[in-house]
């Protein structure tokens, strides 16, 4: 029996959403507990450094950072905070704004980064590249696109992620 009467939601699809946020949620557990294990770092720190090290400058508003990183307004001030006070980030205000800030990496955060990646690009080669095969790359990125396209104003499409 189907779940919706609505064609585009079949079981099919439905299974592959399914599968998708499974595999989406294995993998970044993996991929955390690693960076931990090693680098005793959080993957949530890492993403906040990727982002802002791929910026214009190494800054981001943090309302933009927290849309990047799907994030609350409030969590990311959290998760900025406690990355300020080692050293990561740093805060500077918005010339344009009076109430905006800047998330920018500092080079203590560049340096984390740096050392970080190794440990999670080996991950995602392991975990994710290894067992996909040159077509299924090509199928999985462009059925991803397609989702994207659909669902974001052409100017954030452009910005690439981590």
């Amino acid at each position: 029996m189907s779940v919706s009467t609505d064609p585009m939601l079949d079981e099919s699809r439905l299974a592959a959403w399914r599968v998708f946020l499974d595999a989406h949620a294995t993998v970044r557990v993996v991929l955390e507990g690693e960076l931990e294990q090693e680098r005793g770092l959080a993957l949530t720190v890492y993403d906040v450094l990727v982002q802002l090290a791929s910026a214009s400058g190494g800054r981001l508003r943090m309302q933009e950072l927290a849309s990047r990183l799907v994030f609350s307004r409030s969590g990311v001030t959290r998760l900025v905070d406690r990355m300020a006070r080692a050293g990561l980030v740093g805060r500077e205000p918005c010339p344009d704004d009076r109430r905006g800030t800047f998330a920018v990496i500092t080079e203590a955060g560049r340096e984390t980064l740096r050392d970080a990646s190794g440990v999670h690009l080996r991950g995602i080669a392991r975990h994710f590249g290894s067992v996909l095969d040159d077509a299924d790359v090509k199928a999985l990125r462009r059925a991803m696109e397609k989702v994207l396209a659909a669902n974001q104003p052409a100017n954030e499409i452009e910005k690439g992620s981590s």
